[in-house]
């Protein structure tokens, strides 16, 4: 009988121990990915595992991992009359707070690593508290570079805001090297639009592109070693007319976007997308050796937004995404497990974009 009831307590102590291990991942990565969006999943879609819909109405963007991977910071408003404000989402909870001034229009927001202790994001607050008029889509679709944006830095729960770009002009899109070491942003306080890099504190400021068109849309790779950018050069005399045009009322065009790569500090630039696409939003892959990006090249009408990757030197291209709509904004958790995109998919309302997280799969 003591035989038995050892035999028992064994059994109970390993199911209590299993139990235990469980609810600790259940508690820690649970309410990462569940799964519970995996219906939307497309049978072609073969690198996401355990899908789960993160925001469930408005327009949600641009959302980049803290760098411990446990919260999200991104850009969002409801409703046709708002403008985006910067919020942070909790993983584990799913709590959100938002972190901007509330006033004005921003855009591009990212932690600055590696600590999380604080914020960087692009802003019109300091300059009009309204909201700045949409663009005029009468010459066509065209994005507005709103002359009042500036940059700043905060802490994390957006208090103590500091201003770090004071040139005139449009500076946005800036993000930040994992090793907390530079900024890299957009700015057109050259008189064109270009990439540059600073220092967190907006200090030693320095041009890595020089050549007429629109260079934005910069990140680091993991070992800060490399720049991702998306860049459209005007070549005939009608494309440079029209840019120059275009940029002389703060707007752009963001039509045949390419991806390009080169060095953090400037050198050896080299493209590695080649279509009739708009190709922009690149990431880099954990191991750095490939870049995942939003693209509309398979869609002759140009409509269709989906995920792509390809090697860094331009080769393997493969498509991601099959969803009809938009897929964008990819980006993978520095830890490498999780990744991050926003997508049209599951929409309460048209216009609607959500972000959804997922364990990716190779």
């Amino acid at each position: 009988m003591t035989k038995y009831y050892h035999y028992i307590l064994v059994i109970l102590l390993a199911l209590g121990t299993l139990t235990l291990m469980r609810w600790n991942a259940l508690n820690r990565y649970g309410s990462f990915v569940d799964g519970s969006a995996n219906e939307l999943i497309d049978k072609k879609e073969k690198h996401f595992k355990n899908l789960k819909q993160l925001t469930f109405r408005g327009e949600n963007a641009e959302a980049y991992f803290s760098s411990d991977s446990k919260k999200l910071i991104f850009q969002s408003h409801d409703g046709d009359g708002a403008c985006d404000q910067i919020y942070t989402m909790d993983l584990k909870t799913g709590k959100i707070d938002m972190v901007s001034t509330g006033d004005g229009v921003t855009t591009c927001a990212f932690f600055q690593y590696p600590k999380n202790e604080k914020i960087v994001y692009a802003s019109t607050h300091h300059y009009d508290k309204k909201c700045p008029p949409k663009p005029d889509f009468s010459r066509g679709y065209v994005w507005k570079l709103y002359e009042s944006y500036d940059i700043f830095s905060a802490n994390s729960d957006g208090s103590q805001i500091k201003q770090i770009t004071n040139e005139g002009g449009y500076d946005a899109e800036a993000t930040v090297a994992l090793d907390g070491s530079r900024i890299v942003y957009t700015s057109i306080v050259s008189g064109d639009l270009e990439i540059w890099t600073m220092n967190t504190d907006g200090s030693d400021k320095r041009m890595l592109t020089n050549k007429l068109g629109y260079d934005g849309g910069a990140f680091f790779s993991h070992d800060a070693k490399k720049i991702i950018w998306r860049a459209f050069y005007p070549e005939t005399e009608k494309e440079i007319k029209d840019y120059k045009g275009l940029i002389s009322e703060s707007l752009i065009r963001p039509m045949n976007l390419q991806l390009r790569i080169m060095n953090s500090d400037g050198t050896d630039k080299q493209q590695i997308t080649f279509n009739e696409g708009a190709n922009f939003a690149p990431y880099f892959f954990p191991n750095d050796k490939r870049v995942i990006f939003c693209s509309n090249m398979a869609d002759p009408k140009g409509r269709d937004f989906d995920l792509w990757a390809v090697n860094i030197d331009g080769t393997n291209l493969e498509r991601i995404t099959h969803f009809n709509g938009f897929d964008g904004f990819p980006v993978f958790s520095p830890n490498g497990k999780y990744f991050v995109f926003a997508s049209n998919r599951n929409q309460a309302k048209r216009g609607d974009t959500n972000i959804f997280i997922a364990e990716w799969q190779n």
